[in-house]
């Protein structure tokens, strides 16, 4: 007699700074057949999504350090299949309708009651499962049809003609356009038509990523480099090794992360928050929505009547 396959516990990730609200959680939820990891902090939190399959996080809104809204965004950019459940003592209509505008599924207050917050964990399971099983034939789909994009018009046909020869080059690419042109999808293209095609494409939202923890992201960082780096990890550079790493809305880079890239871009070379300087090979392409030339003339001329005044 074959033994049935051992069922998977969807995995809920609890993130409160009080340590009773954890332990009542993981508790409460572990009764109902699901795996717990709790985290006392945001930070401590996305070492846990970067490290472990998660389906739901349920987070409190106020804590110390790192907010609940900066981690519902950072979660989101780190794994954006995650649903998230946004917990505090301040329920308003307007911290609910602020929650669902950063991509938050449901809104529960304190203090919690067993039945809502588990009613509310199992729906946000059923979406993550009905986006999982969409996501995976999509996939399937994609396996089956072309990669290239599909265009007839003249300036389309150019567009792609150039898209080859710059994707034969090491050159770094700046790809302008509005929201929803398909920047990231040409992107992919010069990758997939590069001689890098075999390495890794690592796509990053520059926008989605709150900028505490961006040059994180981005360029990696050392353990105990700050509060909840309990471990050390490479960045998105890194990740691209001998590939192509897309930077979606370049424009949203603070200065202080600029400085780092522009080192990167000269130098080949990465430095993580806490760590050393190392080399790295990539192909940097970059996106923007924004006119960066004339917000460039703008500052120019801004900076140019201080000096006169």
């Amino acid at each position: 007699m074959t033994a049935s396959p051992r069922a998977v516990l969807p995995t809920v990730l609890v993130v409160d700074d009080e340590p009773s609200i954890l332990d009542a959680l993981q508790k409460v939820l572990t009764k109902e057949n699901m795996h717990v990891r709790i985290a006392n902090s945001g930070q401590q939190a996305l070492e846990v999504l970067r490290l472990h399959p998660v389906q739901v996080m349920i987070t409190d809104l106020r804590m110390p350090g790192m907010t609940g809204e900066d981690l519902l965004k950072a979660a989101k950019a780190i794994t954006p299949e995650v649903e998230v459940l946004v917990m505090t003592a301040y329920g308003t209509v307007e911290n609910a309708v602020a929650a669902m505008k950063l991509g938050a599924y449901d809104f529960v207050s304190k203090p919690l009651k067993r039945a809502v917050v588990v009613a509310a964990v199992r729906k946000a399971l059923d979406k993550q499962a009905l986006v999982a099983e969409n996501r995976e034939l999509k996939a399937q789909l994609a396996a089956v049809t072309s990669k290239s994009i599909v265009g007839t018009s003249q300036m389309m046909r150019a567009t792609l003609e150039l898209a080859k020869q710059v994707a034969n080059s090491s050159a770094t690419v700046l790809l302008l356009g509005e929201s929803g042109t398909g920047k990231e999808l040409l992107a992919r293209y010069i990758h997939d038509h590069s001689p890098r095609i075999n390495k890794p494409f690592v796509a990053t939202n520059c926008a989605a990523l709150p900028e505490s923890i961006l040059e994180s992201e981005l360029f990696g960082h050392e353990k105990g480099a700050f509060t909840g780096a309990v471990r050390s990890r490479a960045g998105r550079f890194q990740e691209a090794e001998g590939g192509t790493l897309f930077l979606d809305e370049i424009g949203e880079i603070p200065l202080q992360v600029q400085v780092k890239l522009l080192r990167a871009l000269q130098e080949g070379e990465v430095e993580p928050v806490g760590g050393r300087t190392t080399s790295v090979d990539f192909r940097l392409v970059c996106a923007t929505n924004r006119e960066l030339g004339e917000e460039d003339r703008k500052s120019t001329r801004l900076n140019s009547s201080h000096r006169l005044t």
